[in-house]
């Protein structure tokens, strides 16, 4: 009975009370600001990236209320006139917002189809190179477009597939007709897209082929000890071994569904012209900045961030009902 009363006694203590090792006695729990004090230069390392989100993330998000009202420099955010859902209003009466919309899904969904498997398939294919020097030779020389502007990546598109470029020049030579693919309104979705895969594959397989790294080599001894060629490995062990990570990212790609290049459009809008290169992005640009519409500029931004927002929360829920981990 003895006994009984003390394992209740010890079980409903409340916590830093008798709840420490048997045979020791009880530590007080330390106050929050000796807390802060003995982890202070862990909190150090913490302060400038929380810092940075809280500046340059968080607080502008304030600027938001421009989207309520009808904003003008000069008067300010306590000044200028609130208007409701004006600008909403008008954003969706724009003429030129359709174009805008349908420009925007048709590109988001070519690079969701074409430009995000990109740097899976490169991974997979380094990772099946025997050669280390080859496969390190790859990897240098895909990273590099992800360093160059799009002002240089698009003038090197150019010089190569526009008008006077070296593709137009050698089907001249034997014979064909100049061809000019950069101001061509109806290749330009998979133009558009090509440029991002060529910027930008060697960058995401980063991501890619460190996830493959991760893949314990025992699995593959396996597969190989019950038969398994090159593909089946891939297949049932690599592809598997990577699907976490491939819909972490899927995931936080569909948060920026509207969101496809807002100076890679730009610079070549005035090419192809404004009903095949005009996305959400500069139509945003061209309300706000050039005609000084800032609250219907903001009301298409705030749209893009709850739609995007949405988007990642269903995918998430979708994600984890499949058996997933999801991202929250």
């Amino acid at each position: 009975m003895a006994l009984t009363a003390t394992r209740r006694t010890d079980r409903d203590a409340p916590p830093g009370r008798g709840s420490g090792r048997r045979g020791e006695p009880a530590r007080p729990r330390a106050s929050l600001r000796r807390r802060l004090w003995r982890e202070r230069w862990m909190y150090l390392f913490i302060a400038p990236g929380l810092l940075f989100f809280v500046v340059l993330k968080y607080v502008p998000l304030l600027g938001n209320v421009i989207a309520f009202q009808d904003y003008s420099p000069f008067l300010g955010f306590g000044g200028s006139p609130w208007v409701g859902l004006a600008n909403f209003a008008a954003m969706f009466t724009d003429p030129e917002l359709g174009t805008a919309l349908k420009n925007t899904l048709v590109l988001s969904l070519l690079q969701i189809v074409v430009a995000f498997p990109a740097p899976i398939a490169l991974a997979l294919l380094l990772n099946s190179l025997i050669s280390t020097r080859v496969k390190r030779i790859i990897q240098s020389v895909v990273y590099l477009p992800h360093f160059i502007g799009w002002v240089i990546v698009v003038s090197i598109w150019q010089e190569v597939l526009g008008g006077g470029g070296v593709v137009s020049e050698v089907l001249q030579r034997f014979g064909a007709g100049p061809i000019d693919l950069m101001s061509n309104p109806d290749t330009f979705p998979m133009l558009v897209t090509s440029q991002v895969i060529w910027k930008e594959i060697g960058w995401g397989t980063i991501i890619f082929f460190a996830a493959i790294t991760m893949i314990s080599t025992q699995l593959y001894e396996s597969a190989a000890v019950d038969g398994a060629g090159p593909w089946r490995r891939m297949w049932h062990v690599t592809l598997p071994g990577m699907s976490t990570v491939i819909v972490l990212l899927l995931i936080l790609r569909l948060g920026t569904v509207l969101t496809v290049g807002f100076e890679q459009l730009l610079l070549q809008q005035t090419m192809v012209g404004s009903d095949a290169a005009l996305v959400l992005d500069t139509f945003t640009y061209y309300r706000g900045v050039v005609a000084g519409d800032w609250g219907l500029a903001t009301a298409a931004g705030l749209v893009k961030g709850v739609v995007g927002t949405l988007l990642v929360v269903a995918a998430n829920r979708f994600a984890k009902r499949m058996g997933g981990e999801g991202i929250l």
